[in-house]
């Protein structure tokens, strides 16, 4: 059994970020999520977004509880929103060529979060 974390086994930060890029351009086009980020810095919440994936995948550069809850405080961000969020998120990993295992591996760890994230 290999001691590699998903992040590793993935290729880091470069394939993380094409995942993340992915993952974006699907949300943007979303009726419902889409509108979070008309107003959003999209290369800062990439790179944002590239490290908080990564940390899920067991690599560096996790953020705090605190941190998620204050970025996302106020955003009115509910739970339908987060399991399109989740469901858009599955698509693009398995797209990307993660494995099923691997897969819930990244959605139980987000949804451990979802009370941070949920309003």
């Amino acid at each position: 059994m290999s001691d590699r974390t998903l992040f590793e086994k993935y290729g880091g930060f470069a394939s993380v970020s094409k995942v993340v890029l992915a993952f974006y351009d699907t949300l943007l086009d979303s009726d419902e999520i889409g509108p979070f980020f008309d107003d959003v810095d999209m290369s800062r919440m990439v790179d944002h977004q590239t490290k908080f994936i990564s940390s899920l995948l067991g690599g560096p550069a996790s953020y705090t509880d605190v941190q998620l809850r204050q970025f996302h405080r106020n955003l009115d961000i509910t739970n339908a929103h987060f399991d399109e969020l989740k469901v858009v998120l599955e698509e693009t990993l398995a797209n990307h060529g993660f494995e099923p295992e691997d897969i819930q591996t990244a959605l139980d760890a987000i949804e451990a979060r979802r009370e941070l994230i949920v309003d």
